[in-house]
């Protein structure tokens, strides 16, 4: 009998082992809604594409805020005249980018130039917890302004919001090919 009771004991015990088997590194799926776009319907001095998948708010004096309800973020669009104020415009657009030096790893600028359209400006890519990853701003140089910051409504972790970056940076970038000047 008790040959028998150790037999089903380590029965027992080698039925429980499992061999230990490395799990596969795990990626973080994301999917984003296709890109498709849209023309700007509100009335404004410029005009230009905007992914039909977000949300437009008119804003005050002009400004526009493109929301992106799923990812909790926005581009946030200011406008002004110029009015012999260029330099001071361009003087301010560069001040508000340089305030995330703190936190910002790196700040890549791109400048942008479509002669044909009178379509000068500059995109600012901000590595790091900054509160804001991207800013640009465009002008005619002669009467119109536009200057745009991406927000997340999330405390700044820059590795967690980085896809999302990615995915609306080509919209800044389908925004910044199409704007046109009423």
């Amino acid at each position: 009998m008790r040959n028998l009771t150790l037999f089903i004991l380590s029965l027992f015990f080698i039925s429980c082992q499992q061999d230990v088997i490395p799990k596969p590194k795990a990626y973080l799926s994301l999917e984003y809604p296709q890109k498709t776009y849209q023309k700007l319907a509100i009335p404004r001095p410029y005009i230009f594409d905007v992914p039909k998948s977000s949300v437009l708010k008119d804003e005050q004096h002009g400004w526009l805020k493109i929301t992106y309800p799923a990812l909790k973020a926005s581009i946030d669009i200011t406008y002004r005249e110029v009015d012999d104020n260029l330099l001071e415009l361009l003087k301010e657009a560069e001040k508000l980018v340089f305030k995330h030096t703190l936190k910002a790893e790196e700040i890549t600028v791109k400048d942008f130039l479509d002669t044909k359209k009178k379509v000068f400006g500059s995109i600012y890519e901000i590595t790091g917890n900054a509160a804001s990853q991207i800013q640009f701003h465009a002008t005619d140089s002669t009467k119109n302004f536009i200057k745009g910051s991406l927000y997340f409504y999330t405390k700044p972790n820059y590795d967690s919001v980085l896809p999302a970056v990615t995915y609306i940076k080509k919209d800044i970038l389908r925004l910044m090919e199409t704007l046109k000047w009423r």
